[in-house]
């Protein structure tokens, strides 16, 4: 079975989880710097900087790069606080609202009503697929985009059925 760098980073018990996420071999490359996050996954704040390799043609931050750091956050919250979980990227949706003209920073938060809805679907149905709502905010403060994250979130060794697969 291959590992990926990720799950190798998360063995170096002695590496912070922020840490962790600086490292990951392409947030490294993207030179990803976590200016907060709570032990505990509720909440994240992540700077994508802008620089010649992650600016577009017309010099604002690249649409792929946005997308790359935010799909895996709410996968790694989820599995930070439902362990023994499956958990797997389901859906991402990217509202382009203004320009990525300076650095951006992504906004996750993963509030307690959320948490206790995902752990009631969880204890009745031995499953959930919640989705959550991040966004990237210029220097100036303005939102630049938002992001909806929708993650599976499965018992260990569970298949999905074939009409869940035709969803």
């Amino acid at each position: 079975m291959r590992r990926s760098n990720l799950h190798l980073l998360a063995k170096l018990r002695f590496l912070s989880d922020r840490r962790r996420i600086e490292l990951f071999p392409p947030f490294f490359l993207m030179r990803v710097k976590v200016v907060a996050l709570k032990d505990d996954w509720s909440s994240a704040r992540i700077r994508l900087p802008l620089n010649w390799f992650s600016a577009n043609a017309a010099g604002n931050m690249f649409g792929g790069y946005q997308a790359s750091l935010a799909d895996p956050i709410p996968a790694l919250a989820c599995l930070k606080r439902f362990p023994g979980y499956r958990v797997a990227i389901k859906k991402l949706e990217i509202d382009f609202i203004r320009v990525g003209s300076s650095d951006l920073t992504l906004h996750f938060d993963f509030d307690q009503a959320q948490f206790q809805e995902i752990e009631r679907e969880l204890k009745e149905n031995g499953r959930a697929t919640p989705t959550f709502e991040m966004r990237y905010l210029r220097e100036d403060g303005k939102i630049s985009t938002r992001i909806l994250n929708t993650v599976a979130i499965r018992p260990q060794g569970y298949v999905a059925p074939i009409e869940e697969l035709d969803d």
